[in-house]
């Protein structure tokens, strides 16, 4: 192995040994206390360290690296304490997750660093948002982020090249080949030589370098990095390793030919540069050894420290307020000035651009939103208003899309995506539920997104654009959920979403968007969330719903008589109203909840539940459920009418109020 160090200065080169050597020799010490029990599992990246040291210490410690399960060195290089690495891995209080999560599943904003989640390939699109936010800020700087070579066949890789391509963003793409994906050899991934070819075809600058020489690396890097944080420009870099362990420690290795271990073992990163800078006489023997026992003091001093450090104890206040950011809205002042006749989707359209000159660090983005406005023109003309660097379409990628929101917020962005259908959040599934929702609980990262969705039925436009799917994401810890019925609450509760650091699911019917109209303050103002509204007071029977199920239970009651049915409109699913709806109901006795989502688990069943749960004995009556029927959505206007739960709320209604 041949090492091109002519440019590289002495320091540099012991540094970059001493950083390989500490990874191996932590790795070497998990691995024995694996076996002891002593650590829940472990990802070996023994014979990969040239890969994650070289590229840490290549660029500047102030630039973001996203790494992944094989990327110990990465962490070390960046000089992280070890007791709180090992307090991680021991699932301590002392650790970066606060024995929430495990080994790589974390970040540290002081060391420039976002761990992985599982799913893989979301890194990449946060990696993206990242560079985006330095970019805007217009700061040199870029951003590099890790992926295996199985995870180049997954989805948001290739999303997120393409963004990245598209936008000119300032991120290095590493690929590490290390032979398997878990135990798929690479002739069962792709049918390409290299995976750096793959950068072509989204015009990308790609090369593949020797991933066990760490002069080649870090030469490589060095090189990229000038290049980059001039012309923005991503490039996709191939490095070429093998993994000498299996997929963890527990699987072992039987699927990997012999003859290959023993080549590739030969080809050990340390060792060769170790003999090379004895032989450049860069180390000697008795240097050599110091090294190696400064070493071995330290990780043995700092296990030994977080291993003093106490088991975590479960503190459920603790653990339920940190799923938030915490958060407490402005309290806003209003005059009397109002807008008279504004529509529902003027309302939003007023909020986003309220809170656009409200914050300058607030971007959106979206398919089509730019100067076409949206397929529902609530953003049109906000381009001209605030230009291209804050209101910019995307590409259809949902997913990487999404990532990139949520590396904006780790950028210290706001940002506002735009859903062009809520069916299509589907695609972006995993980025919302695994690492945006879980950010804040994992690690104290939030995510300042608000994700605007168009929904629901009732103007034919069949399965794929007329769901409420809203139940999708009630259940998920961590993820705020609005849903408002009039332009007042579309305004305000938008306006407080944006101001809220969490992430917060908006929907918006499609329906409402230019039937519904009503005086709204001039002025910008917020409207707390978690606050349902009383849209008709009355005595006798609860209706609970949101959305349109509020103008169909307004509608509903105008055949009773007055003051009769009480209509409580939610606004926010997570957090609801808990206490104005026990109130509601302790006063009727009997309750009707309505929604325009299917019956077979939807959110009403919830409230439900907690009703008979908590204040059963305030019931005159069973409770009422009343949803749509539990098919797809169709398109012809009969299916459609027939399918919708409005269709049979008079027939229920009826029955309760004479129960």
């Amino acid at each position: 192995m041949k090492f091109d160090t002519k440019n590289i200065d002495k320091k540099v080169l012991l540094n970059l040994f001493k950083n390989m050597l500490k990874s191996r020799m932590i790795e070497e010490k998990m691995i024995v206390l694996l076996r002891q029990g002593k650590v829940s599992k472990w990802f070996s990246g023994i014979g990969q360290e040239a890969i994650s040291t070289g590229v840490t210490l290549a660029l500047e410690n102030d630039e973001y690296i996203l790494p992944m399960h094989r990327n110990l060195s990465v962490f070390t290089s960046r000089d992280i304490p070890l007791d709180r690495l090992f307090a991680q891995w021991q699932g301590k209080l002392e650790g970066f997750t606060k024995g929430r999560d495990r080994s790589f599943h974390f970040g540290s904003n002081e060391h420039h660093i976002v761990g992985m989640i599982s799913h893989l390939g979301p890194q990449m699109g946060v990696a993206c948002g990242i560079a985006l936010s330095n970019k805007l800020k217009g700061k040199k700087k870029l951003c590099a982020v890790f992926t295996g070579d199985g995870g180049t066949s997954q989805g948001d890789f290739h999303e997120s090249l393409n963004i990245a391509s598209t936008w000119n963003l300032p991120v290095i793409f590493c690929i590490e080949n290390n032979g398997y994906g878990l135990s798929t050899p690479v002739n069962e991934q792709y049918a390409i030589d290299n995976l750096a070819d793959r950068g072509a075809g989204y015009n990308i600058d790609s090369y593949v370098v020797d991933g066990n020489n760490v002069v080649d690396v870090y030469n490589c890097i060095k090189d990229v990095s000038k290049k980059i944080r001039s012309n923005n420009k991503p490039v996709l870099i191939e490095f070429k390793t093998f993994r000498m362990k299996g997929h963890e420690e527990a699987s072992g290795q039987a699927y990997i030919d012999p003859e290959i271990l023993e080549e590739w073992a030969n080809r050990d990163p340390i060792k060769h540069f170790e003999e090379f800078l004895l032989k450049s006489k860069y180390l000697n023997r008795k240097s050599l050894k110091l090294i190696k026992n400064d070493l071995e003091n330290e990780i043995d001093s700092n296990w030994d420290k977080a291993k003093s450090y106490n088991e975590t104890q479960f503190n459920e206040k603790v653990e339920l307020k940190d799923v938030y950011k915490d958060f407490t809205p402005a309290m806003t002042h209003l005059d009397n000035t109002t807008n008279s006749g504004v529509r529902f989707v003027d309302a939003i359209k007023k909020g986003i651009d309220e809170s656009m000159s409200k914050y300058d660090n607030l971007v959106i983005m979206g398919q089509d939103i730019a100067e076409y406005g949206g397929v529902f023109k609530v953003t049109e003309g906000l381009i001209d208003k605030y230009g291209k660097e804050r209101v910019f379409n995307t590409p259809l990628c949902e997913s990487a899309i999404l990532s990139a929101a949520y590396g904006l917020s780790v950028g210290g962005y706001k940002s506002i995506v735009e859903m062009q259908f809520a069916d299509f959040i589907s695609s972006g599934f995993t980025a919302i539920v695994n690492l945006i929702a879980k950010s804040n609980y994992r690690w104290s990262q939030n995510s300042d997104i608000v994700v605007r969705m168009p929904c629901g039925g009732g103007v034919g436009a069949g399965p794929f654009h007329s769901q409420s799917n809203e139940v999708w994401f009630t259940k998920v810890p961590g993820l705020k959920v609005v849903y408002p019925s009039h332009p007042y609450e579309a305004k305000g509760l938008l306006n407080a979403a944006i101001e809220d650091p969490n992430p917060v699911m908006y929907f918006e019917h499609k329906y409402i968007y230019r039937t519904i109209s009503e005086e709204i303050p001039e002025i910008y103002y917020t409207q707390e969330l978690g606050k349902a509204k009383i849209r008709s007071i009355g005595s006798d029977v609860t209706i609970i719903t949101y959305g349109l199920g509020v103008h169909w239970a307004l509608d509903s009651i105008k055949s009773f008589k007055k003051d009769s049915i009480e209509i409580i409109d939610l606004n926010t699913l997570i957090p609801w109203d808990k206490e104005l709806v026990f109130n509601s109901v302790k006063k009727t006795g009997k309750v009707l909840l309505l929604s325009e989502d299917t019956l077979i688990n939807g959110f009403i069943g919830e409230i439900s539940a907690t009703i008979s749960e908590e204040i059963f004995e305030y019931l005159d009556a069973p409770i009422v459920r009343v949803g749509s029927l539990d098919t797809p959505v169709p398109f012809s206007s009969n299916l459609e009418r027939g399918f919708l739960s409005s269709s049979k709320l008079k027939e229920k209604l009826d029955k309760l109020v004479n129960y």
